[in-house]
């Protein structure tokens, strides 16, 4: 776990400090009824893949895994709503 520390680290930095606020205001947007720009669909990709390269950091740090449950829910919400507005936009 110590070896960890350090990516933890910076992965708590970047979340707090970009990827939370940014999907905080893609959950408003969609929230309000707007769809996805494609700098978005690209944002959750990137969220996504990371998320897969991260996956056995997780397991071997469990103390994470409600924050990580959590980030993840809100992000499958955004598209989850998302998609609801584009259906309802065809």
């Amino acid at each position: 776990m110590d070896k960890d520390t350090g990516t933890i680290a910076a992965l708590m930095i970047r979340f707090r400090e970009y990827r939370l606020p940014r999907a905080m205001r893609m959950l408003d947007r969609v929230n309000a009824g707007e769809t996805l720009m494609d700098n978005d669909i690209a944002f959750l990709k990137r969220v996504f893949d990371d998320a897969k390269a991260n996956q056995q950091l997780a397991r071997r740090n469990p103390e994470y895994k409600e924050l990580v449950s959590r980030a993840v829910a809100l992000y499958e919400e955004i598209v989850a709503k998302a998609m609801e507005n584009e259906k309802a936009q065809s």
